[in-house]
């Protein structure tokens, strides 16, 4: 697959970007290939390090994963929309409104790393329907344009951030 081209994304996203092209060329690829090892390295957590909190006004993991969860299902749905030649500018949303109001906290660890599941099968099942001639319809959202292929990127990249993130400052 050729690369993404600048004026497809934000340049906000090159960190995730980046991360989800590290292993894999094929975006597709790297949202299937995520998968298993995420869902391993998060059943590895310890029950004590699910709360924890590196500093203050950080999110436990468990709003991580709420965090991821909630991202994904948002992007995919901006990548479906754009699939579709929907042009109708779409709002940003706030991410810590969200994790305020999901209450991760109080949801068993197993219930949150299902949902992840189930959630990442369902993006990789859209983005495996959509034709070849969509993924680089461009739309609007949070104010900048994005392409579909950068959509999934972006969310391959994204979980592989927070993996990075939780690796380094919650299970040191």
């Amino acid at each position: 697959m050729e690369s993404l081209n600048k004026n497809e994304y934000d340049s906000y996203f090159q960190g995730y970007i980046d991360l989800a092209n590290e292993n894999e060329n094929d975006f597709l690829q790297s949202l299937i290939g995520s998968l298993e090892d995420s869902i391993i390295f998060f059943k590895e957590i310890p029950f004590e390090k699910q709360l924890f909190k590196y500093a203050d006004k950080k999110w436990t993991i468990k709003e991580i994963l709420q965090h991821i969860i909630d991202t994904e299902r948002i992007l995919s749905y901006r990548a479906l929309r754009f699939s579709r030649g929907d042009k109708t500018r779409i709002p940003g949303f706030d991410d810590n409104k969200y994790s305020e109001n999901a209450l991760a906290n109080q949801r068993d660890f197993a219930d949150l790393i299902n949902e992840f599941t189930e959630v990442r099968k369902s993006t990789i099942s859209l983005f495996r329907s959509l034709p070849n001639d969509t993924l680089k319809n461009i739309g609007v959202a949070g104010g900048n344009n994005v392409s579909v292929r950068a959509l999934a990127n972006i969310i391959s990249g994204h979980l592989l951030h927070h993996i990075r993130i939780i690796k380094q400052l919650y299970l040191q």
